[in-house]
């Protein structure tokens, strides 16, 4: 075979893995985010006995606070191509300067632009 066909063909391969690795690298760095409160609500409604009635959303989308009837509270988070909820206490809600933090066992969640106000808002909601 020719020598300059191997190249070529060599070439074309370090290309492919070179651009492959290339578009993981810029395709992994795109956070997924939460397109609206309503698809915040629309997934703590999902959770088991829970009657979702307002969500705040944090000013980059990476998570929500959802407020549901009976003084109950979830957390909702992007996870992948879906959102992820989980029910929590209001002691695992907490203000900070920068906005509110969510703690929960193996999850922190921080809604950026949310303060206490907001969050009295939607846990005042009918």
């Amino acid at each position: 075979m020719d020598p300059l066909v191997l190249q070529a063909g060599a070439g074309l391969v370090i290309l492919v893995v070179a651009g492959g690795a290339a578009w993981l690298v810029v395709r992994r760095r795109r956070r997924a985010t939460i397109p609206s409160a309503e698809e915040a609500v629309a997934a703590a409604a999902a959770l088991p006995g829970f009657v979702a009635v307002a969500a705040v959303l944090g000013a980059d989308g990476r998570a929500a606070l959802v407020a549901g009837g009976g003084g109950r509270v979830a957390a909702v988070w992007p996870a992948g191509r879906r959102l992820r909820a989980r029910e929590l206490p209001w002691s695992a809600v907490r203000a900070t300067t920068s906005g509110v933090v969510v703690e929960m066992p193996g999850v922190a969640l921080r809604l950026p632009g949310v303060d206490a106000l907001d969050v009295r808002r939607i846990a005042a909601a009918p």
